[in-house]
């Protein structure tokens, strides 16, 4: 299969399963529309306030695994293809990005989606494991300590768009995590003016 189509086809799909709103789902699977409680936002975080716990936790698991699994495939494509997998070295990279995108821009919900963490986090977990493991710990001591979700979350899209500079990689790669840090930050405007309100949720 011609190069180009393999990225268009893994982009695409990646995009589409990235853009299951399982947050979404879930809260209706439960008769709550997450939309309109709380910060009305899908992600496994409102879930987890909104729905209960061990729905939240199910929505963040299910928002993971769809960076996780589509990024992990890629790399096995690649690693698969041999002596061709060198033209495809960015694919990995690419598709968990698209999945991403699909998670904050769902075309399932008029392009309004989450702010992209979990899936975030799963995508860079099966291509930077070291450097998303440490931004984990920083995500973790951060909620512990300040019990702000939206606080560590930041934090750790902070962390990682640093630490990618310090590890093995390809500059492109080092520029779109980097750019993918900033994006998650971004998403979280709402929630970084209500910290320095003083009128963010507590996660308990």
């Amino acid at each position: 299969m011609d190069t180009w189509m393999v990225y268009a086809i893994g982009v695409l799909a990646a995009y589409l399963v990235g853009g299951i709103p399982f947050g979404f789902l879930i809260g209706k699977m439960r008769g709550v529309d997450v939309r309109t409680v709380g910060s009305k936002n899908i992600g496994a975080t409102n879930v987890y306030r909104t729905v209960g716990h061990k729905w939240g936790f199910l929505a963040f698991f299910c928002d993971f695994l769809k960076g996780f699994v589509p990024a992990l495939i890629a790399v096995l494509y690649v690693g698969k293809a041999g002596g061709d997998g060198a033209a495809l070295v960015h694919l990995p990279l690419s598709v968990g990005f698209a999945a991403v995108l699909g998670h904050t821009l769902t075309p399932y919900m008029k392009f309004k989606g989450g702010k992209g963490v979990a899936t975030a986090f799963g995508m860079l977990m099966a291509l930077a494991t070291l450097p998303v493991l440490i931004a984990f710990a920083v995500f973790v001591v951060t909620v512990w300590l300040s019990h702000y979700i939206s606080l560590g979350s930041c934090l750790a899209a902070a962390t990682i768009a640093v630490l990618v500079w310090f590890f093995p990689a390809t500059l492109p790669f080092r520029i779109l995590v980097t750019l993918l840090g900033v994006f998650v930050i971004y998403k979280h405007k709402s929630n970084i003016k209500r910290l320095i309100d003083g009128c963010e949720n507590k996660i308990y």
